[in-house]
């Protein structure tokens, strides 16, 4: 089977079967014959206010169909959709807007210079629901990423928006129940739902991310494959025992986390829950410089790996010299794709970092082991140097929601005249009672003195979003 552009892949299955669902998202559920018309009507609009090939239109709207319908829209006029979360302050969306130069935002009521806005739930109902001109997309997508700069920047694919909708992407199955339940302005779920979609699957989403709720889905929709990130496991692991026990989830083949690094606790956890074979991890960034995958059986024999690169891409850890470093030595992390530098991507708003040969970083640090496994300590920029010493906070912040009751904490070095930076724990136990004398005995039984944190904070709102991302230096420069 030839790749098929995006603008027509939704009839591609919609000829094989009229009435196949295509996706489920809050009390709303469509089939590809719906999607294909919809999106059809949508872009027809979305032409009228001047949209064409090759423009970036900014998507603000919620996790909802009229989301995906607008995503294939923009594709069917050759133009690329440029997510962003609905709930940003207005001066950081209009930011993004600037550097994108976008000819369109939808889910915006306001009127902006350059860009015209269309409000949650415009009605195109007016506008024809027959095939456009065929056309493909030149970037397939334009994400958004504050990093940990704080100051936004685009991270646009290389990638044509078409693919081989009879190959499975990745791990996708093909024309299956898929359950996506993350939100859809972050790369990964948004990768999901396309790639989903693409293969014929029925996808489901959540609107917003709620543990009981993804349960009960996996079991009624009988999925075969969720994608998750470790906050959304650690917020189902905390169910009650007889709530996860009740479940019948036999349909389910695999469990794919990625998007952050995952405590070894709660690893080996789902691993005794559903199987080693069932639980699949990959590492790497939006920028697809490279991955590395790693299912339960391998992570058995490497644990606290992230596998090994695949794809043909190459990485190394070197020091701050920029030397290769040993297996086992500690260092920054660089990546170069197999089809080499700038082949995957391209910034709007930013530079990469890359050496005098092409490899590129993302900021993380870690190291390989003898068999070439990679394993992450923690981002450059988030390491705390207290008294000398390296603390990653992603190893901190595993120890701390180890502990019954927590949902999710930050790590965070606040100054200190004499030793630099001391560890500060923010502790999000909503609902818990957890002292900090019950929390530093628990610790002691896990970190090295010089890592437990001197002060911490207890909160009762989520310190990291539905995608599990957190902004310690928010976090930091608030509390300074």
């Amino acid at each position: 089977m030839a790749v098929v552009s995006f603008s027509r892949i939704l009839a591609y299955w919609a000829d094989k079967d009229p009435e196949a669902l295509a996706l489920a998202i809050g009390e709303r559920s469509v089939t590809y014959t719906e999607l294909e018309a919809s999106s059809n009507r949508l872009a027809r609009a979305y032409e009228s206010l001047g949209v064409k090939e090759g423009d970036n239109v900014t998507i603000a709207l919620p996790n909802s169909v009229e989301f995906v319908e607008a995503s294939y829209a923009v594709w069917k006029l050759g133009a690329t959709p440029q997510p962003v979360s609905s709930r940003l302050p207005k001066m950081e969306r209009d930011a993004i807007i600037e550097i994108a130069e976008s000819s369109l935002a939808v889910g915006i009521d306001d009127e902006l210079d350059g860009t015209h806005c269309l409000p949650v739930g415009f009605d195109a109902s007016e506008f024809d629901d027959s095939p456009l001109p065929e056309k493909t997309s030149r970037y397939m997508k334009a994400m958004t990423s504050g990093g940990s700069t704080g100051r936004p920047k685009l991270i646009v694919a290389e990638q044509p928006a078409e693919m081989d909708p009879e190959d499975p992407f990745l791990v996708m199955p093909v024309a299956e129940p898929v359950l996506i339940p993350g939100p859809l302005y972050h790369n990964g779920p948004f990768l999901f739902v396309w790639a989903g979609l693409g293969n014929g699957n029925h996808v489901v989403c959540t609107e917003r991310f709620d543990a009981a709720e993804t349960l009960m889905l996996l079991e009624r929709e009988k999925i075969v494959l969720v994608y998750m990130v470790p906050t959304m496991m650690q917020r189902i692991w905390q169910l009650p025992d007889e709530l996860k026990q009740a479940a019948d989830l036999s349909a389910l083949r695999m469990v794919f986390h990625l998007a952050a690094p995952i405590s070894q606790w709660l690893k080996e956890a789902w691993i005794d829950w559903l199987g080693a074979e069932k639980i699949v991890e990959l590492y790497g960034g939006t920028e697809a410089q490279g991955f590395t995958v790693i299912g339960g059986a391998e992570w058995l024999e490497h644990r606290g790996s992230v596998g090994r690169p695949i794809g043909g891409s190459l990485m190394k850890v070197v020091d701050e010299a920029g030397n290769d470093l040993p297996p086992g030595e500690v260092g920054e992390i660089f990546m170069m794709p197999a089809t080499g530098q700038g082949s995957t991507y391209h910034y709007i708003g930013a530079e990469a970092k890359a050496d005098s040969d092409g490899w590129e970083s993302l900021g993380d640090m870690g190291y390989m082991d003898e068999d070439g496994y990679l394993y992450l300590t923690d981002r450059q920029t988030d390491m705390i140097l207290c008294g000398g010493a390296n603390i990653f906070p992603a190893e901190v912040e595993g120890a701390i929601e180890a502990y019954p009751g927590v949902r999710s904490c930050a790590v965070i070095g606040l100054p200190h005249d004499d030793l630099g930076n001391t560890v500060h724990a923010i502790i999000d136990a909503d609902g818990a009672s957890i002292s900090e004398e019950q929390m530093l005995e628990h610790l002691a039984e896990r970190l090295v003195r010089y890592k437990i944190p001197r002060s911490m904070e207890f909160v009762s709102e989520p310190l990291r979003d539905d995608a599990g991302k957190v902004r310690r230096n928010a976090l930091r420069e608030a509390r300074i």
